[in-house]
């Protein structure tokens, strides 16, 4: 089928323009939308990382899909990072019905690990929520010791200096990562469980409060949207049990959830070569595809 593409600039924070891209089917017809967001530690990527097959797996079903940028850490910290997520939903919701046919009234968030995580804060950051989650891969606990003490998976590699992560980065806010090997200064930050300092700019030692209102498992009620979590059971990035932590708070509120486990899938389980020719990660996308049906079109 034909998907259409446009780039918009939702946002501008002084030079940094701050862009969305917009897939969709041929006409004028009204449909429900997926806000699609990237992964990569909220330190690298972009807006470009959402596969094509994928694209138009969803595109296939009816939706539109619009895959945004943010701002990136440490340049940028995380609560303008959630902004930036803010901005991004409301503009689908004023902007999207003209300018892309957007059903404003039926949106659902998709996003894979650190955009996984992003998801699951729409959960209970953004007004009106959203009609349903699927985070893959995805983490409620920015805290936990998995992120905040010495990763020992990462620890078995090289050693990353201190010198050597900020320069893989800068000062100059930004909001598209393929520039520099940035890659280096997250394998710093894991390997000294420096993730939640770099990234929020609090000690998680110091003031765990701070982290309070950007950890979603903490922030759960009655009122979250419907959530199918998506994780492989040997993750080596983010742990399998942060969604069946999420997934424990969810059934403890009695909120609508499941979590699939790939099971001998590890992380980015979906981006491998063989994408959807790969029958069980072709199956696991009907079962995405169903999940938002229910909650978008029935």
């Amino acid at each position: 089928m034909n998907v259409a593409r446009q780039t918009f600039t939702y946002k501008k924070v002084g030079e940094c323009e701050i862009k969305a891209d917009v897939y969709r089917a041929d006409g004028n017809a009204k449909r429900p939308v997926i806000l699609w967001i990237h992964g990569g530690a909220l330190i690298m990527g972009d807006r470009n990382g959402l596969r094509r097959e994928q694209v138009e797996r969803y595109v296939r079903a009816g939706y539109t899909v619009v895959s945004i940028d943010y701002r990136l850490a440490p340049e940028t910290k995380l609560k303008e990072i959630i902004e930036d997520l803010r901005d991004a939903y409301q503009w689908i919701r004023a902007k999207g019905p003209e300018l892309f046919s957007a059903d404003a009234d039926r949106i659902a968030v998709i996003g894979h690990s650190a955009g996984g995580y992003l998801t699951l804060m729409t959960g209970f950051c953004v007004s009106p929520p959203p009609k349903a989650l699927v985070p893959f891969y995805g983490y409620g606990d920015i805290i936990g010791e998995w992120y905040s003490r010495p990763d020992p998976f990462y620890n078995q590699q090289p050693k990353v200096s201190r010198e050597e992560a900020e320069q893989s980065v800068g000062t100059k806010m930004i909001a598209e990562g393929s520039g520099r090997n940035r890659g280096r200064f997250y394998l710093y930050c894991r390997q000294q469980g420096l993730w939640p300092k770099e990234v929020a700019g609090h000690d998680p030692d110091k003031d765990p409060k701070a982290f309070d209102p950007f950890c979603p498992v903490r922030n759960v009620t009655k009122d979250y949207p419907p959530t199918l979590l998506l994780h492989g059971d040997k993750d080596t990035d983010v742990p399998y049990q942060q969604s069946v932590l999420m997934a424990a708070a969810l059934k403890r509120h009695e909120v609508e959830h499941e979590l699939i486990t790939m099971t001998g899938r590890g992380h980015g389980f979906d981006g491998g070569r063989e994408g959807m020719k790969d029958p069980v990660i072709a199956q696991t996308f009907d079962h995405v595809v169903a999940f938002l049906d229910k909650h978008l079109k029935n």
